[in-house]
């Protein structure tokens, strides 16, 4: 049986990705008792990897896919093909900034004024290479965590940390020198597993899936009837990705002699508790709300 080895991110990626695979329609258990959690596809073998190494695994061929961050794919320098950028809505999967960042009352200004000094950092080779870029000679270490708390304490002159706001950043008393690179979770591939067509078609097959489920993410479907001479109205107060779809009802002739039409669109979430009140007043009545999975 033909199978492909898929890696999904452990730690905080992890509960984001298990409920995307869930909406675009895999079932992933087991990720709080093993490393190699079950799925209800047998064409899948799924393996727990931290994000941070998952890039080298796909590279390798250990892996033939996996999500990860564009960050630790910079990190490890790593020659993956990258099939897809999945921004989530939620928070886990939302964008993040690496960010250089100095005490609030650090003499330091400017990158030029970090020669010589010492920064800290879980992104060491991207670091080393950003200030060998600018031909600016620093001391990079690796940190294990609390790295905000390191140039608080003077143990280094700046740091290179992750953010999503900044907010922590600064309630640490810490100062964004310079952004350095922002990053969003990866669908990435190895570059073998690309060239096999049962294995790219698979590959593609997630990608379809989960960037539909993406799509889906804060928008519900929403049903209702109208009649004909108040139609035009109703199509106008609705949003749609194309156009909203709209189907005669049968049997019109004995709605009181008039027309009846069904209507059907794909709106924001957000808009919908003010649309309703505006799609009554405009003649809609038989108004249906419905979740969405996908949107493809």
């Amino acid at each position: 049986m033909k199978l492909l080895k898929l890696g999904i991110p452990k730690g905080s990626l992890e509960a984001a990705t298990v409920d995307l695979f869930r909406k675009s329609g895999w079932r992933i258990r087991g990720t709080d008792r093993s490393y190699f959690p079950s799925i209800d596809d047998e064409t899948l073998r799924v393996s727990l990897i931290r994000a941070q190494e998952m890039s080298r695994y796909v590279e390798s061929g250990t892996l033939d896919a996996g999500i990860t961050g564009k960050d630790w794919i910079q990190e490890n320098e790593s020659d993956v093909q990258v099939v897809a950028e999945l921004v989530y809505a939620k928070a886990s999967f939302k964008p993040v900034r690496w960010v250089l960042a100095v005490s609030q009352d650090s003499p330091i200004t400017k990158i030029e004024d970090l020669k010589g000094k010492k920064i800290a950092t879980e992104m060491v080779n991207f670091t080393q290479r950003f200030f060998s870029e600018k031909k600016i000679p620093v001391e990079v270490e690796f940190s294990w965590g609390a790295t905000e708390a390191k140039v608080a304490e003077g143990l280094v002159d700046a740091i290179v940390e992750v953010t999503e706001t900044g907010r922590t950043i600064r309630a640490h008393g810490l100062r964004i020198l310079q952004d350095l690179l922002e990053s969003s979770p990866q669908l990435i591939a190895n570059k073998t597993a690309c060239r096999d067509p049962w294995k790219w078609a698979k590959i593609e097959q997630i990608r379809l899936l989960l960037q539909g489920a993406l799509a889906a993410e804060n928008k519900v479907g929403i049903k209702l009837n109208v009649a004909e001479h108040n139609l035009d109205k109703i199509i106008r107060l609705l949003p749609s990705i194309t156009a909203p779809t709209v189907s005669p009802l049968y049997a019109t002739a004995s709605l009181h002699g008039k027309k009846w039409y069904s209507v059907e669109s794909v709106i924001p979430e957000d808009v919908v508790r003010d649309m309703i009140p505006n799609l009554i007043e405009n003649g809609a009545v038989g108004i249906v709300e419905y979740p969405l999975n996908k949107v493809i």
